[in-house]
């Protein structure tokens, strides 16, 4: 085997680790599949031929063919339909893989297999999946940077999404979750006259009060619309009880809390029996959430955030999106990605000094449970390891809910500005991760202490040395165009690391409008001169927007995540036009854009088709008397003498 080959083979075993995929090389334990590569040969004679890996995850039949190089990869007929030419079988990866593919579907029992052609190497390479049924039929699928989709966490998603063109569980979960949130945020206008303001202040002051039914103290059936104790009053009690219940101190912070929650009991129409519901809102807003969000939560151990979910559809609901108050809510796989960059551990310390619904501490806060099942450190992660700053009183409260109801015993959550906060105090409390989303377009050369970057400086100066600190701002932000902003860069650099940038999909926070981009340092280390820095271009994420929906995930999303993971915590190399790896300066725009120049030699082809454009161009531009486009400026000048002789 060429020396190539077995670099393309290590590599390729290399991520099938990474992966959990265990396949076997050159041959199956599995009696019924190894018989039926005895008669295999791509050389069509019956003899004896292996794939260079094949393996079987739950009832799928994986099967990998290799080759070196990227010419290598794929050879089409005129129709455009893979070759199954003998000398292609044998040439080409994706060729090879459909042939044992198919050889495989006629001699085995199994159904289902997945084959991949993959050609060239960690740095350059194609990785092509191919699904192929008992009946011989094949579908291509969309390249893939990873195996992860394919081990057997994955895999019934995968074919679901992928092969079935079918919602998941989870998708389907996610509908309901907004078709939900759409009846209510109708139901809450149409029979409370509520404010978009008020709208989550009820949701959440109702969730608390059914966490108060688990311990007898207050019942659905007890809201009969009594004019002398209302509805609200009784929802209000089963509030303060379930905040002390949850040790929600000191009690200036739980009396903050509790007006807030005062509109519950205040609101004449929101106690008075309604006429078309023949009970009151407050009954009706509290059996649909019973029955539509409180059950999620309660039996959920996913980090979504789902009173974060519901605040955003009532702002976009309502035909704002919070801009007018800095407000860009975090989506989920975005807080769960600040967990895996950041590499978080049971022990960890997490800071969110923006916090906003909670989104990051609930991500968070699983993200360590997950990894410990000793009862005494899965108690103080909830009630020690969790802090949160945020300024807002109604973001705040819905804040502190968001974390009761997630099982969270005692929320370390602060209603002050965080802007405010002695760094050096704060750095007592030992966080070594911080998180943030910032309030987005509110600093300007009048309010220079709102900029995004003096919060992530602030951040910063807060951890402990060596504490990881990981946020989300728009683009700008790494851009620091303003003298301020600028030397607020140069002030990072001399106290902290930039470990570096990642641009993201422009509709992140979709229907707002911010470019967004995520930027990791390290707290309390000075930026070394020779400090090499990633910049990586994520705006490929997977997630696309769908109509009256928004930010959906395609199945893409958890290969693409996966090969960022990979290249950022260096388990590969990457092309520069993914990332690039650099020194920096303040005065630098901190974003791949910046540092990226392209590195690829163009092949024959592209220089054919670059000619083919422009020959096209010029032909179009002549045929509509523009050929002056193509001159040069002495030859317009020598044809503006020629019109005036």
């Amino acid at each position: 085997m060429a020396k190539k080959e077995v670099k393309t083979d290590l590599w390729v075993y290399n991520i099938l680790k990474e992966a959990s995929l265990d396949l076997e090389p050159q041959g199956s334990s599995v009696v019924e599949i190894n018989n039926a590569l005895k008669s295999a040969s791509k050389n069509g004679t019956g003899n004896v031929g292996f794939p260079e890996y094949v393996g079987v995850v739950k009832d799928f039949l994986i099967v990998i063919e290799n080759k070196a190089d990227l010419s290598n990869h794929i050879k089409t007929d005129e129709n455009g339909i893979i070759s199954t030419d003998q000398k292609d079988i044998k040439n080409y990866a994706v060729n090879g893989a459909l042939f044992y593919g198919h050889h495989l579907a006629k001699n085995t029992s199994y159904k289902k297999i997945i084959a991949f052609g993959i050609s060239g190497n960690e740095k350059k390479h194609k990785i092509s999946p191919i699904y192929i049924d008992e009946t011989e039929y094949y579908r291509e699928l969309p390249q893939v940077e990873s195996f992860i989709s394919f081990n057997e966490s994955n895999i019934d998603e995968y074919y679901t999404r992928e092969i079935l063109k079918e919602a998941t569980d989870e998708e389907k979960e996610t509908a309901e979750i907004l078709k939900d949130a759409s009846i209510l945020h109708e139901d809450l206008r149409n029979y409370g006259s509520l404010k978009d303001i008020d709208k989550p202040l009820i949701v959440s002051g109702i969730l608390l009060a059914l966490r108060e039914s688990e311990f007898k103290n207050f019942s659905i059936d007890d809201l009969t619309g009594d004019t002398v104790k209302t509805d609200g009053q009784k929802i209000y009690d089963a509030i303060r009880s379930n905040l002390t219940r949850s040790n929600v101190s000191p009690d200036v912070k739980k009396d903050k809390i509790l007006s807030q929650f005062a509109i519950i009991q205040d609101t004449k129409i929101l106690n008075e029996i309604n006429s078309k519901l023949k009970k009151t809102p407050l009954k009706h807003y509290t059996e649909f959430l019973n029955e539509k969000i409180y059950k999620s939560i309660k039996y959920s151990s996913s980090s979504e955030d789902y009173l974060g979910r519901f605040y955003g559809e009532f702002m976009s609901y309502s035909g704002g999106d919070g801009q007018t108050l800095g407000i860009v809510l975090t989506p989920k796989h975005i807080t769960d990605l600040f967990c895996d960059l950041v590499e978080l551990k049971p022990n960890d310390v997490v800071l969110d000094p923006c916090c906003g619904t909670g989104g990051f501490l609930v991500a968070s806060m699983h993200y360590m449970l997950e990894q410990t099942k000793d009862e005494t450190e899965r108690k103080r992660i909830k009630q020690k390891q969790l802090h949160g700053f945020e300024l807002q009183p109604y973001m705040f409260t819905i804040a502190t809910t968001n974390m009761i109801l997630r099982g969270d015993g005692k929320s370390n959550l602060i209603n002050e500005d965080f802007l405010k906060q002695n760094t050096s105090k704060l750095q007592l409390k030992q966080p070594t991760v911080g998180m943030m989303n910032p309030p987005y377009s509110q600093g300007s050369k009048q309010n220079a202490d709102l900029y995004e970057i003096v919060f992530v400086e602030h951040l910063l100066d807060s951890l402990t040395e060596g504490g990881r600190c990981v946020v989300i701002v728009p683009q700008s932000s790494m851009t620091g165009k303003t003298v301020e902003e600028q030397s607020i860069k140069e002030n990072i650099l001399k106290n902290h690391t930039l470990e570096g940038v990642i641009t993201l999909n422009k509709d992140t926070f979709y229907g707002v409008g911010t470019m967004p981009c995520i930027a990791v340092f390290t707290a309390g280390e000075s930026h070394p001169k020779d400090k090499k820095s990633k910049f990586i271009d994520f705006k490929d994420d997977g997630f696309i927007v769908s109509p009256h929906i928004g930010l959906i995930e395609t199945e893409q999303a958890k290969d693409r995540k996966q090969h960022l993971l990979d290249v950022w915590f260096n388990r590969i190399e990457s092309e520069t036009k993914f990332c690039v790896k650099t020194t920096v300066q303040a005065t630098d725009e901190w974003l791949h854009s910046f540092y990226y120049f392209n590195d690829e030699i163009p092949t024959d082809e592209d220089f054919e088709k670059t000619i083919g454009d422009y020959l096209s161009f010029e032909f179009s531009m002549i045929m509509q008397n523009r050929e002056w486009l193509f001159k040069t400026p002495d030859e317009i000048k020598e044809d503006k003498k020629s019109e005036v002789k």
